[in-house]
């Protein structure tokens, strides 16, 4: 069969962090060295109803939040759920699924276990069982990613021959394996620049960063570019006692413009700033000139890649504010790719030797422990291997995009017009060879001062806490930093409790020591006495877990089962909600328990029939979960 005739493979993808992307990425390279015609497209992307139409469909899907779908696939997986598609819809469909997720999550790869069901339940048939990716692997998704693509090329080639001409099996000679950089550099003269442009527009901070992350390779289709607000900070205060091992701070900003509006319950997005003495290494390590004007464009060529907003006339950047907004080289870890196209320009042999044996099936899990275990960063790995000159193509290509650090919001509008409250733990922690790391955004946050005036690009957005109507009462269960939605819906409701009476709040907070950590503890203890909103008399209570401060550790479960009765009753008679948020880890599912255990225990029904009244309370908004890794 001819290469015109074959129809080509089609790898549908949906990514939220940009990991899906690189997975799906590998799998369309690994089948076209194989021969195989691809056609690699995002979810959002993709019209769901020519679904039908295809032969052979890989998708690549990964798990966010408490279950989720990413936010590429919502509108797809919609269409997938019409009860008016028959059971015969994808019939002649092939098709394999392959999922990232975190076992350490308790609905590990749910959607992609979701996925699978639903399109053997159409008709479709599954060319191999589906992979599971475990951010949990020594290797990562890419321990399960390797063997699961050998099984799915042998199971294609069975299948269909033609998809690969000289076998699953065939890898073509080293000096055809590298592909070309799907995006080219053009750079402008600075006369002809000035010319074009006013100085008013080409320096303007908003402008900038919507020209720079506007045109980044990793630019995602429903990704805002242009800021929503600008930040400055007014208040920057720790919450915990120094020296405790813990650093927490609160923030509050004001933002421009002043007509940007928001709810208790949504997330604000910040866009750190890079380390300017790390930039200029990295523009120096890979001698680039920080002075030259520059448009990333896409060639002109097929790739998933091209859309309309990415081909038409960019307006050039200085390179140097495009890396600083669009390119992460100083915190995140470059991807198994990155070290692929760097042994192709290695000069000197042992590095060459060393980046081949890092991309091979040999070396997979040292390049894990080498790279993601260390969170080494795209200057650190550079400056490791001296002989590699990557063509700026290529980097701008590969290198992590500069993302966006979310927040829960931690103020009422109400309480505090034109400003933001942020409650932020400032990330550190110690690698397996002793490096000392910090989050980039976290820790650039803390060490402002209000009195510098640095502006902070900022996105506002809906979380998974929408904000609850006055009259509902509210069982809110907030360890650590998960308590900053509840201090803004606590605010909110204290300022709709002076015109008409609120439901009661119950509150169950935890932290490690009392001295140490007890974030806000004036705010809760204030509130939760004479009458406040978390007080007993009014209905409400304000419990907490201080999980060390005794031998026997005790968590927020434990004290909302001392509270069974009373949960219950707010439950079962008083129609309240449940909110939870915070470490995404294992709270979230032991308080589900509790729930369950309390619901099974004072409402006297079997405990299969307590989890199916919580999937009821689900459904009907009563019960929202927002956690974080």
């Amino acid at each position: 069969m001819g290469e015109k005739s074959r129809k080509p493979l089609l790898v549908l993808y949906a990514s939220q962090t940009g990991n899906a992307l690189d997975a799906a990425e590998r799998v369309g390279r690994e089948a076209e060295r194989r021969g195989c015609p691809v056609t690699l497209s995002s979810m959002d992307e993709f019209d769901a109803n020519s679904l039908s139409l295809e032969n052979t469909v890989i998708f690549v899907v990964p798990t966010t939040g408490q279950g989720d779908a990413p936010d590429a696939m919502k509108v797809f997986w919609k269409y997938l759920l019409q009860k008016n598609l028959s059971k015969s819809w994808l019939q002649g469909v092939h098709y394999a699924v392959f999922g990232l997720g975190d076992s350490g999550y308790q609905k590990f790869n749910y959607v992609a276990k979701k996925l699978d069901r639903r399109l053997h339940d159409l008709g479709a048939s599954a060319i191999v069982e589906r992979g599971l990716g475990d951010d949990q692997h020594p290797s990562g998704y890419e321990g399960a990613l390797d063997p699961w693509m050998t099984s799915l090329w042998r199971v294609l080639y069975q299948i269909n021959p033609t998809f690969f001409p000289h076998g699953p099996d065939y890898i073509p000679p080293t000096s055809q394996l590298l592909d070309q950089p799907k995006y080219q550099i053009v750079y402008h003269e600075l006369g002809l620049l000035q010319a074009g442009l006013s100085v008013t527009d080409s320096k303007s901070p908003a402008m900038e960063i919507e020209r720079a992350r506007s045109m980044s390779p990793a630019k995602l289709s429903y990704d805002k570019s242009t800021p929503d607000a600008f930040l400055k900070m007014v208040r920057n205060e720790p919450l915990t006692r120094k020296g405790c091992g813990r650093d927490v701070r609160h923030f509050e900003f004001e933002f421009f413009p002043s007509t940007i509006s928001y709810d208790v319950g949504d997330v604000l997005e910040v866009l750190p700033s890079q380390n300017p003495d790390l930039v200029d290494a990295f523009i120096q390590r890979c001698n680039l000139d920080p002075e030259a004007f520059i448009t990333v464009c896409p060639k002109q060529r097929g790739s998933h890649l091209l859309d309309g907003s990415k081909s038409g006339q960019a307006l050039p950047i200085n390179l140097k504010k495009y890396v600083e907004l669009a390119m992460d080289v100083t915190s995140a870890s470059p991807r198994r790719y990155f070290f692929e196209v760097m042994s192709y320009f290695a000069t000197a042999e042992h590095e060459k030797e060393r980046l081949e044996y890092f991309v091979s099936p040999e070396g997979r899990d040292d390049l894990y422990q080498y790279n993601q275990k260390e969170r080494r960063t795209v200057l650190e790995v550079l400056e490791d291997f001296p002989s590699v000159q990557m063509p700026f193509e290529w980097l701008v290509e590969l290198v992590p995009p500069l993302r966006k650090r979310a927040f829960s919001i931690a103020s009422s509008p109400s309480a505090h017009p034109k400003q933001v409250h942020l409650t932020v733990s400032v990330v550190s922690w110690t690698t397996p060879f002793k490096r000392k790391r910090m989050g980039l955004c976290s820790s650039w946050l803390a060490s402002l001062d209000p009195l510098q005036g640095v502006t902070i690009p900022s996105w506002f957005h809906k979380g998974s806490l929408p904000a609850p109507p006055p009259s509902i009462p509210l069982i809110l269960i907030g360890p650590g930093t998960g308590c900053a939605p509840f201090r803004g819906f606590l605010e909110e409701r204290v300022v709709q409790d002076t015109t008409s009476s609120a439901a009661p709040i119950m509150f169950f907070f935890g932290c490690r020591n009392e001295g140490n950590d007890f974030l806000y503890r004036d705010l809760w203890l204030s509130h939760s006495h004479d009458g406040g909103l978390l007080s007993e008399a009014r209905g409400g209570g304000f419990y907490v877990a201080f999980s060390r401060d005794q031998p026997q550790k005790v968590y927020v479960q434990h004290k909302m089962r001392e509270q069974s009765q009373k949960i219950w009753a707010a439950l079962s008679e008083g129609g309240a909600a449940i909110y939870v948020a915070g470490s995404s880890t294992n709270m979230p599912s032991d308080v589900m328990l509790a729930v369950e255990e309390i619901i099974s225990k004072e409402g006297g029904v079997a405990r299969e029939a307590a989890a199916v009244l919580i999937r009821r309370l689900e459904r009907d908004g009563k019960y929202h979960v927002e956690a974080w890794s």
